[in-house]
């Protein structure tokens, strides 16, 4: 017998759907061979939850958690903020890091890694995960709150010591300076904070005209670069000059500031890493 299928039923499945569908299943399929091999971790997301950048998840977390301690001068028994904490990955090398005095804190506008990481941190009672309600066209569509006005929740001078990672590469101007007023309230007088950027400078600009950079900035010599205007918060550069007028605006300085490759050149990581301080009163 022969089957008839009529015209008018046929669907047709868009290929970025099928893409998505294939990645999801070898995503999957990783994550089962790792679960039967006995190689997961729980504090390491499953792949498919993963949504927090295209580098090891691990590795990454590693990485930084040597720049915390070496450029940042973290101390165990410090208070933390992790500013945009995604799914862990900072928070996971801490928890050996930090003693029982250490605390640490995250937020981000994400529910569902927030939701993860608060059933995978349980065990944790010194770490703490908030869902900030901000309206994010990816990651929290259904938001109410805007990043240009949000007030972090916690209050003066909470922390010693924050840190921002892949957080300000995507926030556009307003969102970026509330973003900075806001780190330097929760810090404590001598609190220090790890911010991650692309910094616009000679070094950077030069790369750029060179094409050495990784990423092309579209007009680099303004205050503000984006990659595409279009979606402008997938890569978003400053300029060095923009930084230090917006650090003093919120009583912020400069402490240390490291290269990143990005600009095509060998640097102790991807985006420039800088470090500010809340200067000690008196």
């Amino acid at each position: 017998m022969a089957w008839i299928v009529p015209v008018g039923r046929v669907r047709h499945v868009p290929r970025t759907t099928l893409s998505r569908a294939g990645v999801s299943l070898r995503l999957r399929a990783l994550d089962l061979r790792d679960r039967l091999l006995r190689r997961s971790d729980r504090l390491v997301p499953p792949r498919r939850l993963d949504f927090v950048g295209h580098s090891d998840f691990v590795a990454t977390g590693e990485e930084f958690l040597g720049h915390f301690v070496t450029i940042g001068g973290l101390r165990p028994d410090e208070r933390v903020l992790d500013i945009g904490c995604g799914i862990g990955r900072m928070a996971r090398p801490l928890t050996r890091f930090l003693s029982g005095e250490g605390t640490y804190d995250g937020f981000d506008v994400n529910p569902e890694g927030i939701a993860w990481c608060r059933e995978r941190y349980a065990p944790y009672p010194n770490f703490r995960f908030v869902h900030a309600d901000l309206h994010n066209g990816r990651y929290n569509p259904g938001g109410t709150g805007r990043a240009e006005t949000f007030r972090f929740p916690y209050d003066d001078a909470s922390f010693d010591f924050a840190l921002a990672t892949s957080v300000f590469t995507h926030l556009l101007e307003p969102a970026a300076d509330r973003y900075l007023g806001e780190t330097a309230r929760v810090l404590r007088p001598g609190g220090r904070a790890l911010l991650t950027f692309f910094l616009l400078d000679e070094g950077s600009r030069r790369a750029l005209a060179e094409g050495r950079a990784t990423l092309a900035f579209r007009d680099p010599d303004g205050d503000v670069a984006v990659v595409d205007p279009e979606v402008p918060e997938e890569a978003v550069a400053y300029s060095a000059r923009w930084l230090e007028d917006a650090l003093e605006r919120h009583g912020l300085r400069r402490a240390d500031a490291h290269p990143g490759s990005w600009r095509g050149m060998p640097g102790v990581s991807y985006q420039d890493i800088v470090l500010v301080e809340r200067p000690p009163t008196g």
